[in-house]
């Protein structure tokens, strides 16, 4: 069965596309010519039914969205919804990251979390999406550690490992973050609903 991912981002697109049950495949938005559509809503779950679901209505194909970010205690859970054009909206990860350290430079308190939304969808106007969620803890670092990954994940660090997420290696980072906890239960709920 396919789908069209609805992002921009083609790190997301490998992360999520790579996981998935082989019964499944997908297609981004980017390549079909369908442009993205404003996040105008406050909350991850409702900015990924809204990518989803305009996605399928200019695919006319069943849709998949991630809406993720990550939320700072001590910033009040920001930058979370904003979190790819924290430092403006055509901000690169290296702007977001200089922003946020600038915003953490004397906080003591630095216990922050990745959140993801996962959502899918028959159609545009399928009443019953399926939604996933996953959340990951750490700290925010006061400088960038490690050459992989990709978004905040240099300064994400995992206290129990000494490691940032940028330090991880692919496989390490699936097990055990946002975007993999929330794709193991949508993929189950996606075997369960659209393949059987």
């Amino acid at each position: 069965m396919r789908f069209v991912l609805a992002t921009g981002n083609e790190h997301k697109a490998t992360e999520i596309a790579g996981r998935l049950p082989d019964v499944f495949s997908l297609v981004t938005q980017g390549s079909l010519g369908i442009g993205s559509v404003p996040e105008t809503a406050g909350t991850f779950v409702e900015n990924a039914l809204i990518k989803a679901r305009h996605a399928a209505r200019e695919s006319g194909l069943p849709a998949m969205a991630d809406d993720s970010g990550i939320c700072v205690a001590a910033l009040d859970g920001k930058p979370g919804i904003y979190s790819a054009r924290y430092a403006g909206e055509t901000a690169t990860d290296e702007a977001n990251v200089t922003k946020l350290l600038a915003a953490m430079d004397g906080i003591e308190q630095r216990r922050a979390w990745f959140h993801c939304v996962l959502t899918c969808l028959l159609t545009a106007d399928d009443p019953a999406p399926l939604i996933a969620t996953g959340s990951w803890y750490g700290v925010i670092t006061r400088s960038p550690r490690g050459s992989g990954g990709f978004g905040y994940d240099p300064v994400f660090l995992l206290p129990d490992e000494n490691r940032t997420a940028a330090e991880l290696s692919a496989d390490e980072k699936h097990q055990v973050s946002h975007r993999g906890i929330a794709l193991r239960q949508l993929a189950g709920m996606m075997l369960e609903r659209y393949a059987t």
